[in-house]
């Protein structure tokens, strides 16, 4: 089991979720390569962009990260949706990976609202577009033929 109970962890996922912050994402990484501690690394306010240019997400770690993602839905609607992300580095040790369907489940029951959940193992899986086409999908309005 992972431990997800640092109380910056819930301070820093109810920033993302409000709109009364401008934080709009949080980084979640192990306290050391052998401790199932999650801790709070890093939170930030320029979205999924500024989360994939953070340096956060590196090539031997396994990191979960919460976004809220804005989109116009149509010319008239702006819709804010939450998305899960969990990181895969290709060069994570073998016994940290083995563990992330363990460790999520204990993430999602902190981490609990969200439209869509992306396993991401490179940058190319966190593109905002191919993100923002799932959670149209996801919340059923979408109009413009997506």
């Amino acid at each position: 089991m992972a431990d997800v109970t640092q109380p910056e962890i819930a301070t820093a996922y109810q920033n993302v979720r409000e709109n009364k912050s401008d934080i709009n994402w949080l980084v979640l990484k192990y306290e050391s390569a052998r401790s199932d501690k999650l801790k709070l690394e890093a939170t930030g306010t320029g979205g999924l962009a500024e989360l994939r240019e953070s340096g956060q997400l590196g090539d031997s770690e396994v990191v979960y990260a919460y976004v809220r993602v804005s989109y116009a839905n149509d010319k008239e609607s702006k819709r804010e949706k939450f998305i899960l992300i969990s990181w895969i580095g290709a060069s994570a040790g073998v016994m940290r990976k083995a563990k992330v369907s363990v460790h999520l489940a204990d993430v999602k029951k902190t981490l609990a609202v969200y439209s869509i959940e992306v396993s991401a193992r490179e940058m190319e899986d966190l593109k905002e577009e191919p993100i923002v086409i799932r959670l149209r999908k996801a919340g059923g309005a979408s109009y413009d033929g997506v």
